[in-house]
């Protein structure tokens, strides 16, 4: 799996974009590696909830 887009949300609740027109900046960056599944635990986001949270 490749991150085409990164959503994060910190603990103290902000919300930090990733992609590739906003690769980075000094808090963290689009993370540059493959994702393996069974290594990386992953959370499903459905698809709207993940495009309502990215268009904040």
């Amino acid at each position: 799996m490749i991150v085409v887009k990164q959503a994060e949300l910190t603990s103290a609740g902000q919300l930090r974009r990733y992609s590739w027109e906003h690769l980075e900046d000094e808090r963290g960056f689009l993370t540059d590696e493959a994702i393996d599944p069974e290594e990386d635990p992953l959370k499903i986001t459905p698809t709207e909830e993940f495009q309502r949270v990215w268009a904040q």
